[in-house]
């Protein structure tokens, strides 16, 4: 896996301090096209379930973002997100162009990237 850009491991760190700051399952953040960040968790309530990513990005929308540079996800071991289309759908309607998804384990290391 290629070095991440420090606007990328700033994406990673974010979602790592979100997801400990929480106990979530996993963390997400997203920046937008103006370099703004939103970072969020997962949601799991009896009435709502959301992807940490899912909320990032409607964090971003309801912010006023028009589009995404890249994003991050830091889930577990044993979760993938790329089994989660919800969460990529949304950076999808949001991002408008190809960006990357960037997933890493709680420690921080990246184990792949997925372009949405």
């Amino acid at each position: 896996m290629s070095e991440l850009s420090a606007e990328d491991s700033k994406l990673v760190t974010l979602a790592r301090a979100t997801r400990a700051r929480t106990g979530a399952a996993e963390g997400a953040s997203v920046r937008d096209g103006d370099g703004r960040t939103y970072a969020a968790a997962s949601v799991s309530l009896p009435s709502l379930r959301l992807s940490a990513l899912e909320v990032a990005v409607a964090m971003a929308v309801s912010s006023g973002a028009r589009g995404l540079e890249a994003g991050a996800v830091v889930t577990g071991a044993d979760h993938q997100v790329d089994r989660e289309p919800a969460g990529l759908a949304a950076v999808r309607d949001l991002a408008g162009v190809a960006i990357v998804v960037h997933i890493a384990r709680p420690d921080g290391s990246v184990v792949s990237s997925v372009r949405v």
